[in-house]
């Protein structure tokens, strides 16, 4: 259950060295993080990828392989052997630490053999757009997984459980290709006229075949490896009826919270309140909002502090907000590059950190540093976190009325002795404010 005052931290960034031991490495470091304040890990995705040992996690092959069979070039994953990926999720747990894992069920790649079907091209601009006369195509959707011989599940993957790929081996052509008789799922995102299409062999909803096995893939998973709830890669490119009924059905069978929050990519935040209702509140989001906020703040010395919080889903509504600073997409040299500036980085954190609304994830990259691109670790970040975990309690009050100097105080309370702190944020001059503090604290110093 996450817990108050909870921290999470997303333990991983793009450009990790594929050693194949980052299981181990969060066994070791287990006691320190606890010790900090972090009380929970989203940990990357845990299944054989097309990369093989080299794979981050989301060129998603065999998502029963969790570091057991010799698929791809390798058994271990990136991160490690199933063995060693239980272990550390038993070891977190004996610390008093969740563990979410990375779920990625859009796409598959890497198939097994090619198939021969008929499918038209869609515009890249407007994928509800026919761009060619129906045609043969030769395509990577047969998934047999022969490194594994059918143990944990005999289901075989075909054409017929896809709607749409991207490559044909026949022509060598790089274009969006929509199966015959196959149709985009309608609860998706509308851009590029619908999002249903991402990458690779793109999964159709619409299979019964392809819900019920990625329902008992569910179950499987939560019963070996006892992970505390999840993250939900690309949810804007999957219905969101499937997600919906997806974690309901698994809270009902393990009568768990299996808190669980959705990486659905956008700065408009009315977007992330339909898909809240669409979920009927089962799902969490990422304030993607907030995280461009905060990049534009790092960017922009005129940037107005005292409108930090407008169009964001924390203060929109803080009960379903995940917030966060910077992620492994938004990392230098990623697909979705918008990293906050290194000056900035404190105040963003003490922003999602020291503030009652909403629950922050801290992110790796900041936490160790990118060796990749030479950025240090953020070092005020470890005192940001204990502050989280001693200080920041009780009523809040909020001074957002300077669009260069905005701050506010939590006032304490009695469970945590000497709780109660004072924040001020400043993208100008040194600045002074007068902010009410409760009457708890009178008399005393705070830092």
């Amino acid at each position: 259950m996450k817990q108050i005052n909870g921290i999470m931290m997303q333990y991983f960034e793009w450009y990790m060295n594929s050693n194949q031991n980052l299981w181990n490495d969060i066994s070791k470091n287990a006691e320190k993080l606890a010790n900090i304040g972090i009380t929970a890990l989203w940990l990357p995705p845990a299944y054989k990828g097309i990369g093989g040992k080299d794979e981050v996690g989301y060129g998603v092959y065999d998502v029963y392989d969790l570091g057991e069979f010799n698929q791809k070039g390798s058994i271990k994953t990136k991160y490690g052997s199933k063995e060693e990926y239980l272990n550390c999720i038993m070891t977190l747990k004996q610390n008093g630490i969740e563990t979410y894992a990375d779920i990625v069920l859009n796409h598959k790649m890497g198939a097994d053999m090619l198939q021969t079907i008929p499918a038209t091209k869609v515009d890249w601009g407007n994928h509800n757009e026919i761009a060619s006369n129906q045609e043969t195509v030769k395509v990577a959707t047969k998934f047999t997984f022969p490194g594994r011989q059918n143990k944990y599940s005999d289901f075989e993957w075909n054409w017929t459980h896809f709607d749409g790929i991207d490559y044909d081996e026949k022509s060598k052509e790089h274009a969006i290709f929509k199966f015959k008789d196959k149709s985009w799922s309608d609860a998706v995102d509308e851009e590029y006229g619908n999002y249903d299409y991402l990458m690779g062999a793109d999964l159709d909803f619409k299979n019964p075949e392809v819900v019920q096995e990625c329902n008992k893939w569910g179950s499987w998973y939560l019963e070996t490896t006892k992970v505390d709830g999840f993250r939900l890669d690309a949810v804007k490119h999957i219905d969101s009826k499937f997600y919906k009924d997806w974690i309901r059905n698994l809270r009902e069978q393990t009568k768990e919270e299996l808190f669980t929050v959705g990486e659905y990519w956008t700065g408009d935040v009315s977007k992330l309140h339909r898909y809240i209702q669409e979920t009927e509140g089962e799902i969490s989001l990422f304030d993607v909002p907030l995280h461009y906020n905060l990049e534009a703040a790092s960017k922009n010395e005129n940037y107005d502090l005292s409108k930090i919080l407008e169009g964001t889903l924390v203060k929109e509504n803080p009960g379903k907000a995940v917030t966060f600073v910077d992620n492994h997409d938004t990392q230098p040299d990623q697909s979705l590059q918008s990293f906050v500036e290194k000056w900035f980085k404190p105040a963003a954190y003490s922003i999602i950190l020291l503030r009652c609304d909403g629950y922050p994830c801290v992110f790796y990259g900041d936490f160790y540093g990118i060796p990749h691109n030479k950025i240090e670790p953020v070092q005020q970040l470890e005192t940001i976190i204990k502050l989280r975990k001693e200080k920041s309690y009780g009523e809040q009050h909020d001074y957002f009325d300077d669009p260069n100097c905005i701050g506010w105080t939590r006032e304490g309370d009695g469970a945590h002795l000497k709780s109660g702190l004072a924040v001020v944020i400043s993208n100008k001059e040194d600045c002074e404010k007068r902010m009410y503090i409760g009457t708890r604290i009178c008399g005393r110093k705070i830092y």
